[in-house]
Order: structure tokens, then C-alpha cells, then sequence
């Protein structure tokens, strides 16, 4: 039987074409201005690139030309994942770095969720911070037991060419030591002080109310922390309170967080967003965030 004199088969085509032009103008009205970026910089990026994208909507698989495949399959692996996310945020972020507004907040949060794909959110149970827009600056390392010290820190000789510079904190983060003794440390306990920020807890709307209540929930707190410029995230913990009014900064990452989002760039300091994570299962595992 031939399919394509098919009354079926020529009503199902019909109706495949239709979803996917609806795919693609839903492509194109959230990312249009990523996609065109892409191809007023570099033709052949973007053929590449487009190619890939309007691929994986195509109601049927066309042979491609040997030379328009291999631009496909070479630029689009090589195509930053990021870039929608920078460019979406671009369009919401305000031209200065401070307090959003409730319109600007949630278009954030919308852009956040749609590119990346967590469940992020400004307040959970009532308690959010003074912003979620700021500038982040190093921390060092903390001990997370007592008598760890720089020689004992690092898992590998890697890890300690990386960030031995850092050096470690006098203090305490605010919560103590993550635990007890080494004998008793956990992968948990490690990966908690390696992906930590500080914020600043303090000025919480509300916290001098319900300090208690406060203190318990920003205790190991899951967050994402999002360079908006080169839109880089990680999954951290809140690890310590901080950093003061004085210093212009309003929260600090500790030196791993500060290498992967690229802020260790002699000034160690700039713009992030950070938002809670509502993970109350804890399936999302600390560290880089692939999206």
C-alpha cells in the first residue's frame, strides 16, 4: 500500500507539520534573540547550530549534505549550553547590580526553571533573604573537623595545586565544624564545606523576630548560585553568615565556587544570582549544575 495516497497517513502528516511549526515559533519567541545573536556573529555557527536545534523538532529526518552534517555535529558539540540562559537573563536582569523587584524576581525565576530545569524559588515557609541579586566575593576554606588544617583538606594533590593559595579561614563558618572528627566525616561533610557561600543571614527579613526559626532553616541550606555572564550554576549550601554591610559585597563563595563561576578574576568579586532550591528529597547533588 502506498503511504503517501493514504487518507490516515496524510491526516497524521498534516497534523505532525502543524505541531512542529508550533515547536518552533515557541523556540523562537523564548530564545529568538540567542538564535539571532548566533547568527549575526557567525554564519556557519548558526547554520550549525539551528541545524541541530530545528533537528531534534523535525517532523521527519532529512538527509543532510556531508558538509552541513559535520558543521551539525561539530559546532553544535561544541556550542555552550549556556548560552540561552545568558542571553534570557540579559533581557530581565536590571542594568545595575541590586535588589530586584517583584516583576524582575520573577521573570528571573521563570528564565531559571525553563533553562536550567530546578525547582528554584525566592521564599520558602515565609523566609527569603535581603536580595538574590548581588555581588559575590572569596571566602576561604573552612575546618571541618577539629584539627583539620591545609595539609589535610585536600582529597588529591589536584585539588591542593588548585586552591592551597586560598588558605583557611581563623574561624569557624557559622554553624561550627561539619563534624565531630575525621573518623567521622562523610562525603557529605566534604562536599557541604568544598560548595559553601556565606550570606548574609542577618539582614533577613524577619530574622531578629524568629532568630531561632531562622538559624535552622539557613543551616546547610540548598541553594543555586548562577553567573549570569558566562551562565555558569552550582548547587551549594549555605556554609556560613556573611559577608558585612561595609564591604560592598553580599554574599561569599568559597574557593571552588569562586573558580568554577570564573569570579577569581583579580578584583574576586562580581554579579551572581542565588535562589533556594526546593529539594526536599535532596536528588540534586551538590557541585556544577549540567543543564
Amino acid at each position: 500500500m502506498d503511504l503517501n495516497s493514504s487518507v490516515d497517513f496524510q491526516d497524521l502528516k498534516k497534523k505532525w507539520q502543524t505541531k512542529h511549526k508550533e515547536v518552533k515559533k515557541d523556540l523562537f519567541k523564548k530564545h529568538g534573540d540567542a538564535i539571532n545573536k548566533f547568527y549575526n556573529t557567525s554564519k556557519e555557527l548558526a547554520i550549525g547550530s539551528l541545524s541541530g536545534l530545528l533537528l531534534l523538532t523535525a517532523p521527519s529526518l532529512p538527509s543532510l549534505p556531508p558538509h552541513a552534517d559535520a558543521i551539525g555535529s561539530e559546532k553544535v558539540a561544541s556550542l555552550s549550553k549556556n548560552t540561552f540562559l545568558i542571553n534570557d537573563l540579559k533581557n530581565v536582569l536590571p542594568d545595575n547590580v541590586e535588589s530586584l523587584s517583584s516583576e524582575e524576581e520573577e521573570k528571573v525565576l521563570e528564565v531559571l526553571k525553563r533553562d536550567i530545569g530546578v525547582d528554584v524559588k525566592a521564599e520558602i515557609n515565609g523566609i527569603r533573604l535581603n536580595r538574590m541579586y548581588g555581588y559575590i566575593g572569596a571566602e576561604q576554606h573552612l575546618a571541618r573537623y577539629p584539627g583539620d588544617n591545609m595539609y589535610s583538606h585536600f582529597q588529591n594533590s589536584e585539588d591542593s595545586l588548585k586552591y592551597w593559595s586560598s588558605g583557611m579561614a581563623p574561624g569557624l563558618g557559622a554553624w561550627g565544624y561539619f563534624t565531630s572528627s575525621h573518623s567521622q566525616m562523610t562525603e557529605q561533610d566534604v562536599l557541604r564545606e568544598k560548595y559553601y557561600i556565606a550570606v548574609q543571614t542577618f539582614l533577613a527579613p524577619g530574622f531578629s523576630q524568629r532568630t531561632g526559626e531562622f538559624i535552622k532553616f539557613f543551616k546547610y541550606r540548598k541553594m543555586i548560585v548562577v553567573n549570569p555572564q558566562n551562565g555558569k550554576a552550582m548547587a551549594v549550601v549555605i556554609g556560613d553568615a556573611g559577608p558585612g554591610k561595609s564591604t560592598g559585597k553580599q554574599l561569599g563563595g568559597s574557593p571552588e565556587v569562586m573558580k568554577y563561576l570564573e569570579r577569581v578574576d583579580g578584583a574576586q568579586k562580581g554579579p551572581v544570582l542565588y535562589f533556594f532550591i526546593d529539594d526536599p528529597e535532596d536528588k540534586i547533588p551538590l557541585g556544577p549544575i549540567n543543564y
